[in-house]
């Protein structure tokens, strides 16, 4: 038998080495390192991701402009605050996805002062019930220092999809969820858990959240959809011809939407319509309220 027989390539030994350099200069764990090493290998190409609807919201077009325009290190504090859960990724998405305020006549979306305190009161109602949903704490500082809140999204998919999920309980079951999520973080010995728990529990207990649930649905819709490239709430769509907007959509536990939920400009209700029944307008924005 030969000197050289049994061991393994050298290729494979060099990238066993880089593996590790990489995981002692970033801090991370091996298989964190491992699975950065892969990502950097050149991935098909993707077609692009639709724009949020701005419409007629000459604010919400400069918020989204303003964000485009971040330095790499507002990013790279902005994806922290996104893996910070529950308090920080609702701060976040709050602010990721603003109102929208002028929507052809349908009222306002992705509206309410206390998005963000139902956002985090989900989240919170996750990590207590579900706590195997959570991303492993190191996948979630390397995701959040590469100043990509895409690489976040992909972390907290899971978490963000059973917050989601939340919202289609009726309100009475939420709301008792909610308190026995907080009631329980009150008495944990981890402040991490236990400190956002008590500044929620306080929220609860003062202010009202009913205004703001659509307008949190709206935000996780448009978030969930994003990586599966279809339509966010706000987007102009035609169902079987006829104009409409998209104000919703349906989950399951996994996948993309089952069904979107659109409000037609001629009428007061929203129809449930099936992914393969609705066509993105030619236009893909939404017409500003007449005056």
């Amino acid at each position: 038998m030969s000197g050289t027989e049994g061991r393994r390539p050298v290729p494979d030994r060099a990238r066993k080495r880089a593996i590790r350099a990489l995981a002692a200069e970033l801090g991370v764990a091996y298989s964190v390192a491992a699975r950065l090493l892969t990502a950097q290998t050149p991935a098909p190409a993707e077609p692009p991701r639709p724009g949020f609807p701005i419409g007629g919201d000459e604010h919400r077009a400069w918020m989204f402009a303003a964000r485009e325009h971040r330095t790499f290190n507002a990013r790279v504090r902005d994806t922290r605050l996104a893996a910070e859960l529950p308090l920080g990724r609702a701060a976040h998405l709050a602010t990721r996805f603003p109102p929208l305020r002028a929507t052809a006549g349908i009222g306002p979306l992705y509206h309410g002062e206390g998005r963000e305190t139902a956002l985090a009161m989900l989240y919170a109602v996750v990590a207590h019930e579900s706590p195997h949903l959570l991303p492993p704490t190191d996948e979630l500082t390397w995701a959040a220092e590469l100043g990509e809140e895409t690489a976040v999204d992909i972390a907290c998919a899971a978490v963000d999809r059973a917050a989601r999920r939340l919202l289609d309980l009726d309100r009475w079951q939420l709301w008792v969820r909610v308190e026995a999520a907080l009631t329980a973080g009150e008495a944990e010995r981890d402040r991490k858990v236990r400190d956002p728990a008590i500044t929620l529990g306080r929220e609860l207990r003062s202010t009202s959240l009913r205004s703001s649930l659509d307008g949190t649905r709206q935000i996780l819709d448009a978030l969930l959809v994003e990586p599966h490239h279809c339509h966010p709430p706000g987007e102009r769509v035609r169902v079987g011809g006829r104009p409409g907007t998209v104000v919703g959509a349906e989950w399951e536990q996994a996948g993309p939407p089952t069904a979107y939920r659109v409000r037609l400009d001629a009428e007061s209700a929203i129809r449930t319509v099936p992914l393969n029944a609705l066509a993105a307008e030619s236009d893909a924005e939404l017409e500003p309220l007449s005056s």
